[in-house]
């Protein structure tokens, strides 16, 4: 089966950015004297929120404190982000061949808007993607599917016509509990063999990046 719209995760979806997320939690946590973090505890919390992910890392669960550092890690991002973000190989290919076919494409992640356009400004034309919802425009971020249904409605497409793509099988869980008819496609975190080899082949996903490995979340 074909789709009409296409619905991507961002981090460990279509790029991988992990490395300009570590240098900025590493310099918000060292200053704080948080030096005992792994790379790898970091890596396991992309795609949460901000806030959510230094509360795991830290044990802090002060609201206050949480938002301060949530405001010094997007100073480091200004800096540090867009230059260590690489899309994967086949992104770029893979998303040009969707709309050729005339598929819409989109992007829903925890990651600022204004942060996706720079890195995707870079590889695609202006207004290459039809939608792009990013943490700024929600007011629950994932995994609640409000990003989701939010680009359904804008979108102003049919449940049974769009792939989402998300990076965690907890997201897929709350979604598709959430918004059932929406066909899903789990990517990077999957082991090959779970994944529904039909669906790869409609959605025209390369099997190197469903082979992809990336933490748990």
């Amino acid at each position: 089966m074909e789709y009409g719209i296409y619905l991507f995760d961002f981090d460990y979806t279509l790029a991988d950015s992990s490395r300009g997320i570590v240098i900025c939690f590493r310099n918000v946590l060292t200053r704080h004297g948080h030096t005992n973090v792994t790379d790898e505890s970091i890596k396991r919390t992309i795609g949460k929120t901000l806030e959510d992910s230094f509360s795991i890392l830290t044990g802090i669960t002060d609201k206050d404190t949480l938002a301060s550092y949530k405001k010094e890690y997007v100073k480091e991002a200004d800096t540090h982000m867009t230059a260590n973000t690489k899309f994967f190989p086949e992104t770029v290919t893979v998303l040009k061949a969707l709309k050729e076919k005339g598929a819409k494409i989109g992007i829903i992640s925890t990651k600022y808007r204004y942060r996706i356009n720079e890195m995707v400004n870079q590889h695609f034309p202006k207004k290459f993607f039809d939608i792009i919802i990013g943490g700024e425009d929600v007011k629950k971020a994932k995994p609640s599917p409000q990003g989701l249904l939010k680009a359904l409605r804008r979108l102003h497409c049919k449940k049974k016509d769009t792939l989402y793509i998300p990076v965690s099988r907890k997201f897929l869980r709350v979604v598709a509990a959430s918004a059932a008819a929406v066909a899903l496609f789990l990517l990077v975190s999957t082991p090959v063999e779970d994944v529904n080899q039909a669906a790869y082949t409609a959605s025209f996903v390369p099997t190197e990046m469903v082979a992809r490995n990336a933490p748990e979340m």
